[in-house]
């Protein structure tokens, strides 16, 4: 099928044409690696039933198991890590209001893994159909579920990880105590529960001019700006407010 855009010039549709073959191998490489992904051997076993804080059906705190947050008919269990306190270095200003707003700064959450959750919230319904998606922070779970009513979030399931080495056993904590913004999947297999895949490319090398992007498909917004002349904006990072 020929596409053309009003007023377009040859040279511009050449141009065009050449990017669009890159596109359709980029396509083709995302859906390979996608495949080899899937066809992982089986991942370890979660060494500890991991023993988190959550809110329950009556709203309540109560305490829930890593295997109690599995579903009938689903065997995938995404728990994203959010830097809660945020990291030692961010100097970023903090929330502009709200009971958060009144922590010291480094207790508060980290504003980029706040961007990334603002836009997984509304995925997060769809994304229940078939898998678990939780979040689990390292702060008290007052606070957690204190700033996800503040930000609106209504679908995803908040979760505390104080008081457990889930953080430290899944790389998403270091020796010092510093927070990092993993993404780990888990594979309920039978009466076991083993570790699927993580976004260990957040430890990988990165190219010069560039962050890990270890979880850069899920984010809507880079994404968007990656289809506009200027790009990612350079030296800009989210924000609670603009």
């Amino acid at each position: 099928m020929a596409v053309a855009f009003p007023g377009e010039s040859a040279e511009y549709r050449a141009a065009r044409n050449r990017l669009l073959d890159q596109e359709v191998e980029l396509r083709r490489a995302m859906e390979a690696v996608a495949e080899v992904r899937r066809r992982l051997p089986p991942g370890g076993v979660v060494p500890q039933d991991y023993l988190f804080r959550a809110k329950a059906p009556d709203g309540k705190p109560a305490q829930v198991r890593l295997s109690e947050l599995f579903a009938p008919g689903k065997n995938s269990l995404v728990i994203y890590s959010m830097m809660f306190p945020r990291a030692v270095d961010d100097a970023s200003p903090g929330p502009p209001g709200g009971q958060t707003a009144l922590l010291p700064l480094a207790e508060g959450p980290c504003p980029s893994c706040t961007a990334l959750l603002d836009q997984l919230d509304g995925a997060a319904e769809h994304a229940s159909q078939h898998v678990i998606f939780a979040v689990a922070a390292k702060a008290p779970l007052d606070r957690v579920l204190t700033f996800a009513a503040e930000r609106g979030w209504r679908r995803l399931r908040m979760l505390s990880s104080a008081g457990t080495t889930y953080n430290r056993d899944y790389l998403a904590e270091t020796a010092d105590g510093s927070q990092q913004p993993m993404l780990n999947v888990f594979h309920r297999d039978g009466d076991k529960i083993r570790h699927f895949w993580g976004s260990e490319l957040f430890y990988a090398p990165v190219d010069p001019g560039q962050e890990p992007r270890h979880v850069g498909t899920l984010e809507p917004l880079w994404n968007l700006f990656d289809l506009t002349r200027g790009g990612r904006p350079a030296n800009w990072h989210e924000q609670f407010s603009y």
